[in-house]
């Protein structure tokens, strides 16, 4: 990191973020963990990737608050600091929004979202694969896989090609790890499931 990044990173404050994000602690993820701990390796991943903007990480931090606190007072959020504005409406911009399909939502960052947008929802997704290493459903595996094909690589293709090259890295090694239990295809779940 340049004494430049340093400087810009310096008045960021994350706490107040971070102390709203643990009202996900109770929110847990099918690969386990909870929300919460996904809200800061979203947010670890920007870092990795040398994403510095404030107002991304920030985000990040809180980009799931809406969309899975149902009670969730979006005032707390616009009232941390100068910045919550734009941090509320980056997190509007990745929040699914009601009746919305999982197609239509993804479709809509893809096509319409900001720059900041797309990266965070690929940051997102690459926590989510890394995670989906620790998920036994093999139905849920296979759809978001598809999915992550379907519809990230094409976001990722556009702002990040190192991002890219790691979920790509993720489909293939969640494919192997099907490959390997079920060689004739993942069996579709029963109507009584």
């Amino acid at each position: 990191m340049t004494t430049e990044e340093m400087l810009r990173l310096k008045g960021t404050h994350l706490a107040p973020y971070i102390q709203l994000a643990t009202s996900l602690i109770g929110k847990t993820r099918e690969g386990g963990g909870n929300m919460f701990r996904h809200q800061l390796d979203t947010m670890a991943t920007l870092v990795d990737y040398g994403y510095i903007d404030s107002i991304l990480l920030k985000a990040s931090i809180v980009h799931d608050v809406i969309e899975d606190l149902p009670d969730f007072n979006h005032n707390l959020l616009l009232a941390i600091d100068y910045e919550s504005h734009a941090v509320y409406d980056l997190v509007l911009e990745v929040t699914r929004l009601p009746g919305e399909t999982k197609p239509e939502f993804l479709t809509r960052i893809m096509e319409n979202g900001s720059r900041n947008a797309k990266v965070l929802k690929v940051a997102d997704r690459i926590s989510n694969m890394i995670s989906l290493g620790f998920v036994v459903n093999a139905p849920f595996i296979s759809r978001y896989t598809d999915e992550t094909e379907r519809y990230i690589f094409p976001i990722a293709k556009s702002v990040d090609k190192a991002m890219l090259a790691e979920l790509k890295s993720l489909v293939d090694s969640r494919r192997r790890y099907l490959e390997a239990l079920y060689p004739e295809g993942v069996p579709l779940p029963s109507a009584a499931t």
